[in-house]
């Protein structure tokens, strides 16, 4: 059976990547949860995964390869976000974010502790949140579970077309 061409390749993992996005903003807009600060780091690299699938579309076919190695690698490294939050989540161990903690307030006269309040509370990174209530699968862990998996079909892809020439 042949292989699919890179640039079919690159656009599903582009799609792929862009569908994570959506999801996470729907997620936020019309299902009301709030993201915390690992959630937002979270979608760094599908930003990456995404803007690499495209410039494997625009640039020439000699380009395709490597970019494809750095959707790659922008998917794992969106898998060890989500392990880690993951991690956090279950109290594996704590945030390495600041953001993620309760806000320490200054020491001194009420005023001065409101003062130095933040301007809106941030949602704690260890308190997960749930799409699918019954299913108790974080937002974090499924978000581990898509990287992996689109990770593990550009992987095989990859390695099934190392020696064949477009």
């Amino acid at each position: 059976m042949p292989l699919p061409e890179p640039r079919a390749i690159a656009l599903f993992s582009a799609a792929a990547a862009a569908a994570a996005l959506a999801v996470a903003l729907a997620t936020e807009r019309f299902g009301g949860l709030a993201p915390c600060a690992l959630c937002l780091w979270e979608r760094w690299p599908y930003r990456v995964a995404a803007a690499a699938g495209l410039l494997v579309l625009l640039l020439p076919r000699r380009f395709a390869r490597p970019l494809l190695f750095l959707l790659l690698a922008s998917l794992l490294a969106g898998a060890g976000l989500a392990a880690l939050h993951v991690g956090v989540e279950q109290h594996f161990w704590p945030s390495p974010l600041p953001e993620c903690l309760a806000p320490r307030l200054a020491h001194g006269s009420i005023a001065q502790m409101v003062a130095s309040m933040p301007a809106r509370p941030s949602k704690p990174c260890d308190a997960p949140s749930y799409l699918i209530p019954g299913l108790r699968l974080s937002m974090a862990a499924m978000n581990l579970l898509y990287a992996l998996c689109v990770s593990a079909l550009l992987a095989i892809y990859l390695g099934r077309s190392r020696g064949v020439r477009r």
